[in-house]
């Protein structure tokens, strides 16, 4: 009698323990959360009134507030300019933290980022085709570069994935292979298309710097079409965060709780493939961001990919718009390609969070 009510008292302190470690867990989330959100707008503030031409926070404030009316100069920089390029800012961050996570938790692996499985080269191969050979296309809004660079990104994913399947089934391993020699095979085609260039090499270093990673001043029309595309990804991504939780614990168990494996990592390959094309239409490819972003989530926040998915959303946006910030002020009137700054900033600061972690954690 004694023995089974202790039993009694033990599992009743374990479920309480449990419940009280859920709760903190839940406080944690949610307050790391909200301090995202704040930083977020703080720094959209700050990004907005910075420049070649500095805005006030209060005239910024009146103006998107309808307090005042601001000087034509400020309203031609503030609405056609600095507004939306900050706000392709936040897309792109977003869109590219997000498909890193969605890749990493697909191959268990943390050095996966959004071009793992071919998107770098097939844009790069359709930027190059659009500058050199298709200069006068354009659709809904954005120029040929951007345009072709969105079909050669979704088309190389799509080859790679035809690639990669195999009697019904897409091993990741070998979609991983598959993406790599894809991917270095589109890359050095676009430099055939070099030779096309009768332009006295101005189309080559459009390329060169479209390559390297630049946010545009984009149309607010090409800001609609590109923020509902990240947007249908992103939600898309929220039922499939739950269903990474549990390919984390293997496919074998993932198909014994009735888990969909191979429908699964073709919904995770389509939605990380179809932001990541949104993304790089409007910054170009972007590096570090879906790599080292979604590590340091995860390093904060654990292996749940449902808590991980708006923290890493709401932290790549903040990134890049704070590196874009930078290149476009640091040598003003000049800029620095944003993609350069992010990899001399991330890839230092990622070799430094491997070197202070040195342990295993769980994907």
């Amino acid at each position: 009698m004694e023995m089974e009510i202790a039993e009694k008292r033990t599992l009743a302190s374990a479920a309480q323990a449990a419940h009280q470690s859920g709760i903190s867990d839940r406080a944690l989330f949610l307050s790391l959360l909200l301090v995202l959100l704040f930083v977020l707008a703080i720094v959209l503030v700050l990004s907005i009134g910075m420049g070649a031409t500095k805005i006030g926070v209060r005239e910024l404030l009146g103006s998107l507030l309808s307090w005042n009316h601001p000087r034509v100069g400020d309203s031609v920089i503030l609405f056609e300019l600095r507004l939306p390029r900050v706000f392709a800012s936040v897309l792109v961050g977003a869109a590219l933290s997000v498909a890193g996570l969605l890749f990493q938790g697909l191959f268990r692996n943390p050095m996966a980022d959004p071009y793992v499985i071919g998107s770098s080269g097939g844009a790069a191969l359709g930027a190059g085709i659009g500058l050199f050979l298709l200069p006068r296309f354009s659709f809904l809004g954005f120029g040929s570069a951007a345009a072709m660079a969105f079909a050669g990104s979704v088309g190389s994913m799509a080859l790679v994935y035809c690639l990669a399947r195999t009697g019904g089934r897409v091993p990741v391993v070998t979609l991983l292979l598959a993406g790599f020699a894809v991917s270095t095979m589109l890359s050095y085609s676009t430099y055939l298309l070099v030779v096309l260039d009768d332009n006295f090499g101005l189309r080559t270093r459009v390329l060169a710097s479209w390559l390297t990673g630049v946010i545009a001043v984009p149309k607010w029309t090409q800001l609609d079409v590109t923020a509902a595309m990240i947007a249908c990804g992103l939600i898309s991504s929220y039922p499939l965060a739950r269903r990474l939780n549990t390919l984390a614990l293997g496919d074998e168990y993932a198909c014994q709780v009735g888990v969909r494996v191979q429908r699964t990592h073709l919904a995770i390959i389509l939605t990380g493939s179809l932001i990541t094309a949104a993304a790089v239409s409007l910054g170009g490819v972007i590096s570090f961001v879906g790599l080292i972003v979604p590590h340091m989530a995860r390093l904060v926040m654990g292996p749940d990919h449902v808590r991980l998915l708006p923290v890493t959303a709401v932290a790549g946006a903040i990134f890049l718009v704070s590196a874009d910030t930078l290149a476009r002020t640091v040598l003003a009137p000049s800029e620095i390609p944003v993609g350069l700054l992010t990899a001399f900033i991330g890839g230092p600061f990622f070799l430094y969070l491997l070197s202070r972690t040195r342990r295993e954690y769980t994907l």
